[in-house]
């Protein structure tokens, strides 16, 4: 009896552990996707963020029975806000129309094998530099909005001046190293806690009226356009973001496996069919909430090295997840400036991924290059992309590698092809317009 008390005990250690470690995302995520230009509501975008956060991390507990906890993910958020919303100006309501179909297609492939076929279909170099690019595209969102980098005319980017609010956001990037590299699990909410009190002790933020207030459900809940969504032209993007978040869940859910054990016999993840699955509807459920799709947080491995074993954990972290509903008045307070080092140092980890990619020959070289710079410099994660899968079946056709190139990615490289000749071409343009 006793060690089934202990065991309870772990659970809830680890299930609280988890919420401190992927707590920042309450905050965060709400933030890029009300960012200006997106149109999308702070309050909506909080209100979305941990009812996902809750629901799916519940019914993974439930239904996957590991200690996974599942949230609105970093890079997928700045993807649909920054480069479909912003960079591309598709309204919220069609990028979140894109999200569900996405989603269905994510259903479709986690319950039939279609999903191995695409996984083997890409080169690991490039699976590796999509993550580093859009790392690279995230940390470059971070330094923009903090105002570190700026725009300038002559050499498009510059250096910005560091006044206060830059050195405040840069303490915060620095408290947040110094804790995550203590391996504490509450790094990030930390850095935003603290730059937020002094924020506020210097008067440069006010406290608000009110520290309560109900749920937002009319801003965002259901408000997709499905029918909008249903384009020719948007089936690259519905394609991107399916890619995004398919390998964005396999490498949490293979490194989480992997480091803490629950793996099978030949070494594949337990559970993977079923992690999936939750994982594609909780895309699916973020789109008809009004946020970015929800992903298995890789942040768990926090409550499982606290000892988190079973479902039990998760369930714990998704009703801490609750009472956040009722705090917005506070949340809104917290300035950009004390968030963007989160991205920052988000997406410097998502570069880690560089280590992993092993290429000597430009035929390889050239399309894990395309990937990772396109990404930032032109604001779409899609352009990366599109242009790292279709440069990489040119380059190998034309030093003679065909054979290297299954018929999946063929498939995918002529569906990128078009969405760029489509979207790019001058002359076409011009032939639709003269037509």
């Amino acid at each position: 009896m006793n060690t089934k008390k202990s065991k309870l005990s772990q659970e809830v250690i680890a299930g609280l552990t988890t919420f401190f470690t992927m707590s920042y995302i309450v905050i965060v995520n709400p933030q890029v996707m009300s960012s200006p230009g997106t149109g999308m509501s702070l309050t909506g975008s909080l209100t979305a963020t941990v009812l996902i956060s809750f629901l799916m991390s519940f019914i993974a507990g439930i239904y996957i029975k590991l200690p996974y906890a599942l949230a609105p993910g970093m890079g997928l958020n700045v993807f649909i806000a920054y480069s479909l919303i912003i960079g591309e100006k598709i309204p919220w309501p069609t990028a979140l129309g894109l999200i569900f179909w996405s989603s269905v297609l994510f259903i479709v492939v986690s319950i039939f094998p279609i999903r191995q076929k695409i996984v083997e279909a890409l080169p690991n170099n490039m699976k590796h530099a999509m993550s580093c690019g859009i790392g690279l595209f995230l940390a470059f969102i971070g330094l923009k909005n903090l105002g570190l980098i700026v725009s300038h005319p002559a050499t498009y980017v510059a250096l910005g001046d560091i006044n206060f609010t830059i050195a405040l956001g840069i303490l915060g990037f620095g408290i947040a190293f110094i804790l995550y590299h203590k391996k504490k699990p509450y790094a990030f909410l930390m850095s935003i806690v603290i730059v937020t009190l002094i924020a506020i002790f210097t008067k440069q933020i006010q406290l608000p009226e009110s520290i309560f207030s109900l749920p937002d459900f009319k801003s965002h809940f259901f408000q997709l356009d499905l029918i909008g969504s249903l384009k020719w032209s948007f089936i690259p993007v519905i394609l991107a973001i399916f890619i995004t978040n398919l390998f964005d869940s396999l490498s949490s859910i293979i490194g989480l496996s992997t480091s803490a054990g629950f793996i099978d016999k030949n070494g594949n993840p337990l559970q993977l069919k079923q992690t999936l699955l939750v994982d594609s509807f909780g895309s699916l459920f973020s789109s008809l909430f009004g946020t970015a799709p929800a992903t298995v947080f890789i942040e768990s491995s926090a409550g499982i090295q606290a000892g988190g074993k079973t479902g039990i954990s998760s369930i714990v972290t998704a009703f801490c997840f609750l009472p956040c509903l009722f705090i917005a008045p506070l949340i809104t307070i917290i300035p950009a400036y004390a968030t963007t080092p989160v991205l920052i140092f988000v997406g410097i980890l998502m570069c880690q991924t560089l280590k992993h990619i092993h290429a000597d020959k430009m035929d390889d070289i050239i399309p894990i290059f395309l990937t990772i710079i396109l990404m930032p410099l032109t604001f779409s994660i899609t352009q990366g992309v599109l242009w790292g899968i279709v440069s990489y079946v040119i380059f190998k056709v034309i030093v003679g590698k065909i054979k290297m190139i299954s018929p999946v990615l063929w498939i995918l490289a002529i569906i990128c092809f078009l969405a760029l000749v489509t979207e790019h071409s001058t002359l076409i343009k011009y032939l639709m317009t003269f037509n």
